[in-house]
């Protein structure tokens, strides 16, 4: 297991790598005069090019990876170029707000989509149905859309929660319970009806398997067969999906926390890729593909533990 956790380190470092040196290429090459963007077009060339020499955009573009690269690993990302706030600072006051609102939401989902599922799975009647059509609604209708139609019933209409987050520093919990309540919401509506039907499918497929034959015909009773051996054998697949769900609502956290003003990564994201403010622009991309390694890892470790052929493939 140690040698499997090790391999899965190992590639996850080599994607880091690779990310942040496509990323700073595309960003530094795709971005014109950055210098004459944070100046303005009002300003000389004689100020662009003490500008640029300033930032250290007069060397060339693989001496500027190398410094960022070793500047990063020693945990420095660099200043923001617009407000001078060092780059892990803003990620350390934002990043909270962001992982705490995914992480409720992806438990949310994983034990409702689950139970859903599983009821899905099971019971082949209107349960099935009921959950076949909400996933194809849940997949039609956008996460921003969701977030508007809360807002405006839950917060504008009925005044039930506030329309923007109060959360600041210092908030206590009542605080971050009213400004998360909504946006979690968004996400969970988003994501369970798809993840219910890909459990249910992974049950069905487990439910069909030679063994649960086996199982019966020696007298096991159902649940047991369900909840020991079924479920269990389903884990991977419900695991993966999971985890894609995740990696995609980091992308569509972005918009939510626009919507309902949340001082999380999103706004800061915005902000800093329409002013060209490429360290906080890379700071956020690598905090992104770094949990994306994490969530990655632990799916691994958990079908590696579930499945012992995962390990040895």
């Amino acid at each position: 297991m140690i040698s499997f956790i090790a391999k899965r380190l190992g590639s996850g470092v080599i994607v880091l790598f690779v990310v942040s040196m496509l990323t700073f290429a595309l960003l530094y090459v795709s971005s014109g005069s950055i210098a004459r963007n944070i100046l303005g077009e009002t300003a000389s060339a004689e100020q662009v090019a003490l500008k640029e020499q300033e930032l250290g955009l007069d060397q060339p573009l693989a001496l500027r990876y190398l410094s960022w690269v070793g500047d990063a690993l020693r945990g420095d990302l660099g200043a923001s170029w617009f407000t001078s706030e060092q780059v892990s600072t803003s990620l350390a006051t934002r990043i909270p707000v962001t992982i705490t609102m995914v992480l409720i939401a992806m438990l949310c989902i994983a034990v409702v989509a689950t139970l859903i599922g599983v009821l899905a799975a099971v019971k082949r009647g209107w349960v099935d149905r009921v959950v076949q059509v909400g996933a194809v609604i849940g997949d039609s209708i956008p996460g921003f859309v969701i977030g508007i139609i809360l807002v405006t019933v839950f917060a504008i209409q009925l005044g039930i929660f506030p329309a923007t987050s109060t959360i600041s520093p210092g908030s206590g919990a009542a605080t971050w319970v009213y400004s998360m309540t909504l946006p979690i919401i968004a996400l969970l509506i988003n994501g369970v009806t798809g993840g219910a039907q890909q459990i249910r499918s992974a049950v069905i497929k487990q439910l069909e398997r030679d063994y649960v034959r086996t199982l019966r015909s020696r007298g096991i009773g159902e649940n047991e067969i369900l909840f020991k051996h079924v479920l269990r054998s389903a884990a991977p697949a419900g695991l993966t999906v999971l985890s894609l769900q995740l990696i995609g609502m980091l992308g569509g956290v972005v918009i939510i926390e626009q919507i309902f003003a949340l001082p999380g990564i999103g706004p800061l994201a915005v902000t800093a890729t329409n002013q060209s403010d490429l360290p906080v622009v890379m700071g956020v991309v690598m905090y992104t593909v770094v949990v994306v390694i994490i969530v990655n890892l632990l799916v691994d470790i958990l079908n590696g533990w579930l499945n012992p052929k995962v390990r040895v493939s």
